[in-house]
């Protein structure tokens, strides 16, 4: 089994990827909940869906997010409404947030409504939200503190930010499962997500920390940084406002405690040179995905990198994985 630590559109691309070179039922994905909000009295879960969504085969690969084919008959009739429509909810994918909402509502949890909507659009890979709690990132800038969704869609990230900061998750719990899947997994492996948005919350909540420091396979992260820029989104931004380099170098410092091996796009080759001579493990592969070819590429690559034979030429942190074959 393979955990898969995710969150935003880089998460689901590697995801995409990883469900076509291995069995879903082979993998968990514990998925960020700190971007979650209400959005016209609905619980919204964006990263979670995107995950189900792509999945299920229903997620829009021209946005990146959302429902392939969606229509936004509700979202106009809601501006006519007066209503705020900057968060850009489809049809389709207001029905999620209805279904969603009511379980909680009738006193389900998020894991219980993860599950449900999970298996109703036939998804076979395991979806864990990495907490039941309400954990929200809020992001500081010069305008005030935002929600996640504020500062990114809302205002297009285009305020300079003075902190991150995680509401709520000193007194949140991993999920159900959350532990025992990083705990069993035979690799777990850190998608190719903000380090400090997407990854960041999970890592913040009491026990996942602790759970990778103790996790029996290898860990490895896939960087979101090639040279000195974030492939997409505010990654940078928000690195630098959290005291890490905006490079390959800053997301080896964002995992340091736990990670057996970075890997980077073949573009930072020099770079990770000058990390393997400070003793981290690094490896250099295409990791843009701009196609169904690239992300199953690189899903092959990660798997065939944290099977037992490639590691064993460096020095080890003392865990053990079993073989992970990739389906060809």
């Amino acid at each position: 089994m393979i955990c898969v630590l995710s969150g935003g559109t880089g998460g689901a691309k590697f995801v995409d990827g990883l469900r076509q070179v291995m069995p879903a039922e082979e993998i968990t994905i514990v998925v960020n909940t700190g971007d979650d909000l209400l959005w016209w009295g609905l619980y919204v879960s964006p990263d979670i869906d995107s995950i189900t969504y792509v999945l299920s085969g229903m997620l829009s690969r021209e946005r990146g997010w959302g429902v392939k084919g969606d229509t936004f008959l509700c979202l106009q009739a809601m501006g006519q409404l007066g209503e705020p429509t900057w968060f850009h909810t489809g049809d389709r994918d207001l029905a999620m947030h209805i279904l969603r909402s009511r379980l909680l509502a009738e006193g389900k949890t998020l894991s219980d409504a993860t599950k449900v909507i999970s298996d109703k659009l036939g998804v076979r890979a395991r979806v864990l939200p990495m907490s039941n709690s309400r954990v929200e990132t809020r992001v500081d800038t010069p305008v005030g503190e935002l929600s996640f969704e504020e500062y990114f869609v809302q205002r297009w990230y285009q305020d300079p930010v003075n902190s991150v900061r995680f509401v709520g998750v000193s007194d949140a719990e991993p999920a159900p499962g959350v532990v025992d899947a990083i705990a069993s997994a035979e690799a777990v492996i850190i998608a190719p997500s903000n380090p400090v948005t997407s990854i960041g919350p999970i890592l913040a909540v009491p026990g996942i920390h602790e759970a990778l420091l103790k996790a029996r396979g290898k860990i490895a992260a896939i960087s979101p940084i090639v040279g000195n820029a974030p492939v997409a989104g505010p990654a940078g931004i928000l690195m630098k406002a959290q005291g890490l380099p905006c490079s390959i170098a800053g997301v080896a410092q964002a995992y340091s405690d736990f990670l057996d091996v970075l890997i980077c796009d073949s573009r930072d080759a020099r770079s990770a040179d000058a990390l393997r001579k400070n003793g981290l493990r690094v490896q250099c592969t295409q990791t843009i995905m701009r196609g169904a070819d690239d992300k199953a590429a690189l899903a092959r690559e990660v798997l065939a990198l944290v099977s037992a034979g490639l590691l064993n030429d460096q020095p080890s942190s003392g865990k053990s994985v079993g073989s992970l074959e990739p389906q060809p």
